[in-house]
């Protein structure tokens, strides 16, 4: 399934030009601006409250991790440490990755971009960047993993209940997809970037899981 969603959406990126629709629907070109991007949803609660929970969640379950990790509290089982252990790996290792990937791009934001109002050429995927012209580095969408590292709770319904496991990890990616998605009606990411970050989620997360499943799986029965 991540092959032939690798290939679908590098087809999407590099023969449509739906990230172009997409941003021209949002984009005003009487203002010259996209107006959500100053909007309260988008800018205060989506993209700064919403944000900032998820995140102190984040250091919350990092700060109970270590705690245990020092302290070796008697009251959580084995297999409860284990599975903490294991989303709050994921809260650090999901949004370094994609971070870390973004290093190696120079796509620039659609804000960035000519066709609205910036001064970078519109990019697809393995483009050459111009002479004279700086990296964007904003590819992929970084504001997408605050909420796509959630998908990684799917461990706590593995391996007894698959099922729920597989509705948890789609709910966490669903999250960072709409995360993502309130940042193109901003102007910050187009579509291709935010799929290519719920793409490296899913990656690193399955990852993570198959590494550990012979572990989960002996705590699991003991």
């Amino acid at each position: 399934m991540l092959m032939i969603s690798a290939v679908l959406i590098l087809a999407i990126g590099r023969f449509t030009n739906i990230d172009l629709m997409i941003e021209d629907f949002y984009y005003d070109e009487s203002l010259k601006r996209f107006p959500w991007a100053d909007t309260w949803f988008a800018n205060d609660f989506m993209h700064s409250y919403v944000k900032n929970v998820i995140v102190w969640f984040g250091y919350l379950l990092i700060s109970m991790t270590v705690l245990d990790a020092v302290f070796r509290w008697e009251r959580i089982s084995p297999l409860l440490r284990f599975r903490l252990r294991f989303v709050s790996a994921a809260s650090v290792t999901v949004p370094a990755v994609i971070h870390g990937v973004r290093h190696f791009f120079s796509l620039h934001c659609p804000w960035s971009i000519d066709r609205y109002g910036g001064s970078a050429p519109f990019l697809k995927l393995f483009d050459a960047l111009p002479d004279g012209m700086v990296a964007g580095h904003c590819f992929p969408a970084g504001h997408a993993t605050v909420g796509l590292w959630l998908a990684a709770f799917l461990i706590f319904w593995l391996p007894h209940n698959p099922k729920k496991a597989l509705v948890v990890f789609f709910a966490g990616i669903a999250l960072g997809f709409t995360l993502g998605w309130v940042q193109q009606m901003r102007g910050a990411h187009f579509l291709f970037h935010t799929l290519w970050s719920t793409w490296l989620a899913s990656l690193t997360i399955l990852t993570m899981l198959t590494l550990t499943t012979t572990y989960l799986n002996k705590k699991a029965s003991s």
